[in-house]
């Protein structure tokens, strides 16, 4: 059975019984679906539990879909509730009986929905894409798969695309209704399954934790993922959430919710994610207590001061860099010297140092910055010193984007490397590319460090990895993995650390 969870308040009742009751009462003419959901004061939403979606973390409700149209309730001035189906299968039935005025499943707009559901695109563009087990044949083109099993989930965008036409070789299809995409693609790391099919998007949130799952190719071009709405009810709901998302696209909302939840999804390949995994599972509990000692003493997570340690030494204590920044927080003599630090190797000062000296940075970014975009700009300040993010910010606002928003800002940080901007800023060059990977790894590693510690969310699969091949290969990128505190050095040549998490940032998705 499926859950049924309200924003405001609990109901069992479908909304077409409360429609024949409200007109019982009042003897009226049926009342348009914007009417039904005005009068009633509450929009009825049912979807499924997934990152790309609605999910729930710590108390809190977040998910792309959610976030939309709680939005969409607000400008409408009705309540939100929320019921949580199993799977695709069920919102489907609930739609296809008027039980509710809005489906998200995370489909894109199929064949079969013709005459069944009124259709509203969300902006996220997706494509189903086949995905094997490494030790499997990589498939190239549908041809590569006749007669193997391809596995997806029940009611998704990909069945229809591998339906086979008449003369035409096709795989055997195998559809599940019981799991979803990660479990899935946790089939698929153990070699249970050799050949799924998932959506991308699904794909991009979940890939860093089956490093055994490899992208072979897509089934068709991109197609913009919807909301369904039942054909039974006019389509005034459905042009009225329309029109909102064309503001919200417009406005530059839309683009700015869909960095939040993807944007920082495509800094960690296969090789850093398995290392990743293994130095977590390694290295990380030598220092786990002590991240979280000082995570208490400043209010920081200790996942986002571990995940910048990572960044900047891979968790190792005696890391020293060519331009003299040391130790696993990797500061600077000067930074040291300032926050009381004496021995940058011993590990409990570094850590200590990097969270003391993040704060200072934190402080110096406006308050009216909303989070999470205030802790990214924090992040790039310690990377690239405060100077070069206000120039970049100041280049932001002069090209008519918004200087207090990160997925603005980003765009300019890398001009600061080019002659041509450059000259026109006050702190002058800079390697503006730096503090935009430097945050997205971040974020990256946070988010991997939130899925592996929150006890309620299932433990990503186990995988066999060789440490010692693992190390070898990554070990260039170890001895120059490490920051200095550019901003102390701006001239440094090394990526720099440290950071802050704010309550808020907890809706920062976990990927699972």
């Amino acid at each position: 059975m499926s859950r049924l969870i309200s924003t405001f308040k609990t109901s069992h009742r479908p909304v077409a019984l409360i429609l024949l009751a409200a007109l019982a009462v009042s003897g009226c003419s049926r009342p348009t679906a914007l009417q039904e959901v005005r009068n009633e004061g509450a929009l009825h939403v049912i979807t499924r539990i997934a990152p790309s979606i609605y999910y729930q973390e710590r108390e809190t409700t977040t998910g792309y879909d959610y976030e939309l149209v709680s939005d969409f309730a607000r400008e409408l001035g009705v309540e939100l509730r929320v019921r949580v189906a199993e799977d695709n299968s069920e919102i489907l039935s609930v739609l296809s009986r008027n039980y509710a005025h809005i489906g998200m499943a995370g489909l894109a707009r199929l064949p079969e929905f013709e005459g069944k559901f009124h259709t509203v695109p969300t902006g996220i563009n997706v494509q189903s894409v086949v995905v094997y087990h490494r030790d499997a044949d990589r498939p190239e083109t549908l041809d590569d798969l006749q007669g193997d099993t391809v596995h997806m989930l029940a009611d998704s965008n990909h069945e229809h695309l591998l339906e086979a036409r008449e003369g035409e070789p096709a795989p055997v299809i195998a559809v599940h209704s019981e799991i979803d995409a990660a479990g899935l693609l946790a089939r698929v790391e153990t070699g249970e399954f050799a050949y799924a099919v998932v959506s991308s998007n699904e794909l991009d949130l979940n890939h860093v934790f089956f490093p055994d799952v490899y992208e072979g190719f897509a089934l068709n071009e991109p197609e913009e993922l919807v909301w369904l709405f039942p054909a039974e009810q006019d389509d005034s709901l459905a042009n009225a959430a329309a029109s909102f998302m064309e503001a919200q696209r417009n406005s530059g909302q839309m683009e700015q919710l869909a960095e939040r939840f993807y944007g920082h999804l495509d800094r960690l390949n296969f090789v850093g994610a398995q290392t990743f995994m293994a130095h977590v599972d390694n290295r990380l509990p030598t220092y786990q207590t002590t991240f979280e000692s000082y995570a208490r003493e400043t209010g920081l997570d200790w996942r986002l001061l571990a995940a910048i340690g990572y960044q900047e030494s891979h968790w190792r204590a005696n890391a020293v860099s060519p331009t003299g920044v040391r130790g696993l927080m990797m500061l600077t003599r000067t930074t040291a010297n300032y926050i009381g630090v004496s021995n940058r190797l011993d590990p409990e000062q570094s850590i200590k140092g990097g969270a003391l000296y993040f704060l200072r940075v934190l402080e110096k970014i406006p308050d009216r910055i909303p989070e999470p975009d205030r802790t990214w700009f924090a992040l790039a300040s310690y990377n690239v010193g405060y100077g070069h993010l206000e120039d970049a910010r100041r280049l932001t606002e002069s090209a008519g984007k918004n200087p207090d928003r990160w997925m603005d800002v980003k765009e300019f940080l890398p001009l600061l490397a080019q002659k041509e901007w450059y000259t026109k800023t006050r702190f002058g060059y800079a390697r503006g590319h730096e503090p935009v990977a430097y945050v997205q790894n971040i974020r990256r590693y946070y988010d991997v460090l939130v899925r592996v510690t929150e006890p309620e969310l299932p433990e990503p699969p186990e995988t066999d990895v060789d440490l010692a091949a693992l190390n070898a290969r990554d070990e260039s990128a170890e001895d120059g993995t490490n920051g200095s505190d550019n901003a102390d050095n701006p001239e440094s040549d090394s990526p720099s650390l440290r950071a802050a998490l704010p309550p808020e940032l907890g809706l920062i998705p976990p990927t699972l």
